[in-house]
């Protein structure tokens, strides 16, 4: 049995709270190495939190200026050189796009590193696939996520979330929730087949538990619906009969419900609230409006019209909450059309994955130090569209 083999099978048969042990002991026996560690992503993506000590006894790096931090932004592996010849190969740790951490590996020379890096990076991923799995059986990775401690609302809409970013050759998709320990009632909600995307981005009135409560109850109407295999109108139309019955209009859900159709490029939308999307196309960022509909749960039996919408190859589809175009600053100015415009366009070169923490930075700015009174969703769309066959 090969090494790879020996570190596959050491992870798949390990238990849920024993992947860095098992890894460790297969890296330092098979490969030399003389240290491993894996870190995790927080919540509000700033730092890579350390599993090995819990609760945190060892220091959280940051995502931005560390060697493990450059791993992590670029989804590729990056390799340290100390000061006493010894080589920190740093892997990054994702799962379908999904960006969860860092895998560090110390190894005695860069020699080593260079030899063994595309390994230890299939390694990595295979980390990744078993820490999802394991996170259903153990909140050891989860505990690892958070910096702070998450208000029970956060925690539920956290638990509600798909994931934070995904790709397939036809598209990159990513989001990203602020303020990430105390969110209320903002959300997305994604899921792919073989030729349908659909994704719903929402934004639900109030505060605290019952902001959170509220979405909870949209977001699994929503996907009740969808799992039984109809439109989106009429996945809308059962969502707003659940929130309708429940809350009799007293609380309602703003909703932007996408079903794109991947070989055609083309998507059926539903508007019903305050999301707004914006598009850059040809280095052209413009908002793209849609015939607004009434929100989830305001009157009872709502009536939802689908609308068509295409993408082109190179388009960049970026959904934002109220909680970002309607921020206001110190001196009461709107962050605004032409701000949030700006924000689309300097952050084009980045990849999908970084967008939605780029955008939140750059509000965070126009905000000042005042804390913020709603939440704040950035979600960004990379159309690929689908690859000719033959």
């Amino acid at each position: 049995m090969n090494r790879f083999m020996v570190a596959e099978r050491a992870l798949r048969t390990a238990a849920p709270h024993e992947l860095l042990d098992a890894i460790r002991a297969v890296l330092i026996d098979q490969y030399g190495a003389e240290d491993v560690e894996l870190f995790m992503a927080d919540y509000g993506l700033t730092v890579l939190q350390p599993v090995s000590v819990l609760p945190h006894t060892m220091e959280p790096v940051s995502v931005h200026n560390s060697a493990a931090g450059r791993a992590f932004g670029s989804q590729r592996p990056y390799c340290e050189e100390t000061r006493d010849g010894r080589a920190r190969l740093h892997l990054p740790v994702a799962v379908r796009g999904d960006r969860l951490g860092v895998l560090s590996v110390t190894l005695a020379e860069a020699d080593a590193a260079r030899q063994w890096e595309a390994e230890l990076a299939e390694i990595a991923d295979v980390l990744g696939h078993e820490v999802m799995v394991a996170e259903r059986d153990t909140d050891l990775y989860l505990q690892a996520r958070r910096k702070d401690r998450l208000t029970l609302a956060a925690e539920m809409q956290w638990q509600l979330l798909p994931g934070r970013s995904c790709s397939r050759p036809e598209y990159e998709l990513a989001a990203q929730l602020e303020p990430a320990y105390a969110i209320f009632g903002d959300n997305f909600d994604w899921s792919a087949t073989a030729d349908h995307l659909m994704l719903y981005v929402t934004n639900g009135m109030g505060e605290g538990m019952e902001a959170s409560m509220l979405t909870n109850l949209a977001i699994n109407a929503l996907r009740n619906a969808r799992r039984a295999g109809i439109s989106i109108a009429d996945q809308a139309a059962l969502a707003d009969q659940a929130v309708y019955a429940h809350y009799q209009g007293r609380c309602y859900l703003s909703v932007l419900m996408f079903d794109f159709d991947l070989a055609a490029g083309r998507a059926s939308v539903v508007d019903a609230g305050s999301p707004e999307l914006w598009r850059l196309r040809g280095g052209t960022v413009e908002r793209v409006s849609f015939d607004a509909q009434l929100p989830l749960g305001m009157f009872e039996e709502t009536d939802y019209v689908v609308q068509d919408f295409d993408v082109e190859p190179g388009d960049r589809l970026v959904f934002v909450s109220d909680g970002v175009h309607a921020v206001v600053s110190p001196k009461g100015e709107a962050y605004g059309e032409a701000a949030l415009a700006r924000a689309v366009h300097s952050t084009r070169l980045l990849p999908a994955a970084e967008v939605p923490r780029a955008i939140l930075r750059e509000l965070t700015g126009h905000r000042g130090e005042a804390a913020p009174e709603d939440d704040a969703l950035v979600v960004c769309l990379d159309w690929h569209g689908r690859p000719p066959t033959g």
